[in-house]
């Protein structure tokens, strides 16, 4: 059957086994709990198709694959070095952020570019690598406001951003294979940040099992009239993404019945967790309340985390260096060399030196 999320994957369930089939033109990836309920599959479509067997993922849709006795890391190291080999930035000094510290875009800010499709196709291939380096996702929705008319100082923004890259360029996110499960939520806004609407960028990261499975950077449709609820509605948003498909909702409180969402507003959480805030809070859309209403069932746990810990701050505003990468490593976004460091350290807390 077909995936109600997404019409080119399909899945088939038998008994304590499960098959997974991803289709992209005709680029497939097979993959499944039983290697002879694979084969099924994979003998019929090569009847039918002549398909030729390539063993091994290692690499999709420019998406590389890197094996390691802990886990899988995706990178898209490939990609980066034939962009910034087209944009003429493989010899650029690396830089340590995305962004300047300082930055501020404006639309229509500054000198019209001459040639509009080259920020706008630069743009569009940054936005491409969001798939696996969520630590450009901030800047990259960022930049992607101006596409419509960007100017000098936007494709400048861009080109700074090929900097950060030519540091990172083999960095991705990693997927350990720790059998502990646990689903636990990150949410951040920054209120009323969006200089020509003031409207709050909200952020949001979802871990299973330790590893990160699905994030956000996006502007908040309407203007928000305090940080806390800015923060409510990035509260709400993430359930609503989680619990909107049909049957996920009881998938999730089946495995998980208790879920974890992490929040560093404390107004955002008394107005969660008390009634008698309803009154001053009736201009918040209904949606809003979603939060609450999980949390009288007993669903969902409410936690506060300190703003130094809030792990979805990364998606929502530009981070001085030391913070930007403690959050990227926290969030799973490593090099092969970072990889390394982690199992050695994993090793020496293992000995015993007593």
């Amino acid at each position: 059957m077909h995936s109600l999320n997404g019409y080119s994957v399909f899945t088939k369930g038998y008994g304590d086994s499960l098959v997974i089939l991803a289709v992209y033109v005709d680029d497939i990836i097979l993959t499944g709990t039983d290697l002879t309920e694979v084969s099924a599959p994979k003998g019929f479509l090569h009847d039918q198709f002549k398909i030729k067997d390539l063993g091994l993922l290692n690499y999709f849709l420019g998406i590389e694959v890197l094996y390691t006795s802990s886990g899988v890391l995706l990178h898209q190291r490939k990609f980066i070095l034939d962009l910034l080999d087209e944009f003429h930035s493989l010899e650029c000094t690396p830089v340590t952020c995305p962004f300047e510290s300082n930055v501020s875009l404006k639309a229509k800010e500054g000198e019209p570019l001459p040639k509009l499709e080259e920020c706008r196709s630069l743009i569009g291939k940054l936005n491409f690598l969001t798939h696996t380096r969520l630590d450009l996702s901030f800047a990259i929705q960022h930049l992607s406001q101006f596409m419509q008319q960007p100017c000098i100082p936007h494709m400048k923004a861009a080109l700074y951003l090929l900097k950060y890259l030519k540091g990172s360029a083999d960095s991705g996110i990693f997927y350990n294979n720790d059998s502990a499960m646990s689903l636990q939520v990150f949410c951040d806004s920054d209120w009323a940040s969006c200089p020509d609407s003031r409207r709050s960028v909200t952020g949001f990261c979802i871990f299973l099992g330790g590893s990160l499975v699905g994030w956000k950077s996006k502007k908040q449709p309407v203007v928000s009239l305090s940080s806390a609820e800015a923060e409510y509605r990035s509260m709400s948003k993430q359930w609503l993404k989680l619990l909107g498909y049909p049957g996920c909702f009881l998938i999730l409180v089946y495995f998980f019945p208790l879920l974890c969402l992490f929040c560093d507003s404390q107004a955002a959480l008394h107005i969660a967790k008390n009634p008698i805030f309803h009154e001053r809070t009736k201009h918040i859309e209904l949606d809003c309340h979603f939060v609450r209403a999980k949390l009288g069932d007993g669903l969902i746990s409410l936690v506060h985390t300190p703003s130094a810990s809030q792990t979805a701050d990364i998606l929502t505003k530009v981070l001085p260096g030391p913070a930007h990468h403690i959050h990227t490593r926290k969030l799973g976004v490593l090099s092969p060399s970072n990889l390394r460091e982690a199992v050695r350290i994993s090793k020496l807390d293992t000995l015993d030196v007593g």
